[in-house]
């Protein structure tokens, strides 16, 4: 062996380890992407099996065991839960970002050389990508369906629905700070799909057989707690007195329940659990009653109907200013075919459902992830706009960067270098799932950019032949190529910077 490149090993020991173990997580992923990707198989340890097309899903569940892989995972977790959408281009991308930034280091140059140019080439791409978007006009735009039809994996239902669903939510709804579409996406174990105008609440009501007859226009009050008499303790209401006091707060109680048919409400939901008392109460009167229902599901009710989340201390308030916490919506019912509870026309911000299914439990799992992808990239392109899908722009951008790297004076320049290449990977990936050979068609891609000084030429993966993306509806969102570059910059620099790996002590 020669004695540098031994010497060149040691050296490069943490760093040689830590790109293996990233590139056995990128190999796990990267023959999904793609219209021509096929699926991963997880298996659990008492054998159940999962199979999907879903970077996320395959990430999340993979056993991961090594720092640096763990690194990588949560690129993949900070693309999903920023954008919804493209962790699986995330995760390609920081593995050929390290990949090519190794490959830079074991030729001899110095890794903070590397890293700094490797961050300067990633702000220069992403700059170009953001200025390259092109602007959704809003949900009604055509091009909404084709962003949904290829991040919904060519599904046209799940498409439809998307779009569909959009379109009741409104262009300022989606762009509101926080609001997820993907949240939105339901499912069920049969193969009718819909969209629902308005909320539905997975939750099985108090008597639920007699809720089945829809309800209109009817008040709601939503309790951050539940719905019983205060308490004494066991002490007290052993004496007589304690026992009085006992009586009076059921009876208390009681009026306060009262107060529910005199302002019309209809339907009471609460975080907690209710009085056996208060259950028939609600039953006798025709008030559907929710228990334990989760925190965001109250947060979704609150927000479509107006209603302000109180304790129950609330009901001692006069009629009147107890009005101030209802909301109010338009139809309330519960469906017992889905078991579910459909509510609309609530007079707070509007809202939607997207109700996927499929006839078994498995197949209805992966549905609901290619529709919540779908609803995140339509969301995504609302906000942000689209661009050129299939690796297509990424070619045309890493064009620019080997223009941009004879600009750069320094050893910086091979940092530049290592983003142009890994900015390939995409298409070169989505080249060799498809059956082509991958240095061909990037070069065939290239050639055409250059003739017609365009970004939007890329491979259809039926034919192999170069074609334009845009005009065949392969689009992308804008924000989803970009924070999957900087994310995967990101822990690229990380990766390449860790020189040395050690254990630490226990904290006994």
């Amino acid at each position: 062996m020669n004695p540098a490149n031994h010497e060149g090993e040691e050296r490069h020991a943490a760093l040689l380890n830590n790109a293996a173990a990233v590139r056995a997580i990128c190999s796990a992923v990267e023959g999904t992407l793609g219209p021509k990707g096929l699926d991963t198989m997880l298996v659990g340890s008492r054998g159940d099996v999962l199979v999907t097309n879903d970077g996320a899903t395959i990430l999340q569940k993979m056993d991961v065991t090594h720092p640096a892989a763990r690194m990588l995972v949560q690129v993949a977790r900070s693309q999903q839960e920023q954008i919804g959408d493209g962790t699986t281009t995330a995760t390609v991308l920081a593995g050929a970002l390290v990949s090519e930034g190794v490959a830079q280091v074991t030729k001899g140059v110095p890794v903070a050389k590397v890293v700094q140019g490797l961050m300067d080439g990633v702000g220069f791409a992403t700059r170009r990508l953001l200025e390259r978007s092109r602007a959704v006009s809003g949900p009604d735009d055509p091009i909404l369906y084709r962003i949904a039809y290829v991040a919904g994996r060519e599904h046209s239902d799940i498409a439809e629905l998307v779009v569909d669903a959009a379109k009741l939510l409104g262009g300022s709804r989606l762009k509101e700070e926080g609001f997820r579409f993907s949240d939105l996406v339901v499912s069920h174990e049969r193969p009718s799909s819909e969209v629902w105008p308005g909320l539905m609440l997975e939750q099985k009501p108090y008597q639920a057989h007699q809720f089945e007859a829809e309800v209109r226009d009817s008040a709601v009050l939503v309790l951050y707690d539940a719905l019983e008499p205060e308490k004494l303790g066991d002490e007290t209401l052993m004496t007589d007195a304690g026992f009085q006091a006992y009586m009076r707060l059921k009876e208390r109680f009681a009026e306060h329940l009262r107060k529910l048919p005199e302002l019309d409400v209809r339907l009471v939901a609460l975080d907690r659990s209710a009085d056996p008392e208060a259950e028939q109460f609600c039953a006798d009167n025709g008030i559907m009653l929710l228990q334990r229902v989760p925190k965001r599901e109250l947060e979704r009710l609150c927000e479509h109907t107006g209603a302000r989340p109180a304790r129950k201390s609330v009901l001692g308030k006069p009629a009147q200013e107890l009005a101030g916490y209802t909301g109010r919506c338009a139809s309330l019912q519960y469906d017992g075919r889905i078991r579910r509870i459909r509510l609309t026309g609530g007079a707070g911000k509007p809202t939607a459902t997207v109700l996927v299914g499929a006839s078994t439990r498995e197949v209805v799992g992966e549905r609901a992830r290619i529709a919540q992808d779908a609803a995140a990239a339509a969301q995504a392109a609302i906000r942000g706009g689209y661009l050129p899908g299939g690796g297509s722009v990424e070619v045309a951008i890493a064009y620019e960067l080997e223009r941009y790297r004879e600009t750069v004076a320094g050893l910086e320049a091979f940092g530049v270098e290592a983003v142009a290449h890994a900015l390939r990977k995409p298409l070169a990936q989505m080249a060799q799932n498809a059956g082509f050979n991958p240095l061909e068609k990037l070069e065939a891609v290239k050639s055409a950019q250059l003739a017609e000084r365009s970004d939007r030429h890329g491979i259809d993966c039926d034919s192999g032949q170069v074609t334009d993306c845009l005009a065949r509806g392969i689009i992308d969102p804008a924000p989803v190529k970009v924070h999957a570059l900087r994310a995967a910059g990101e822990v690229a620099a990380a990766v390449l910077r860790i020189h040395t790996v050690i254990k630490m002590k226990s904290d006994d």
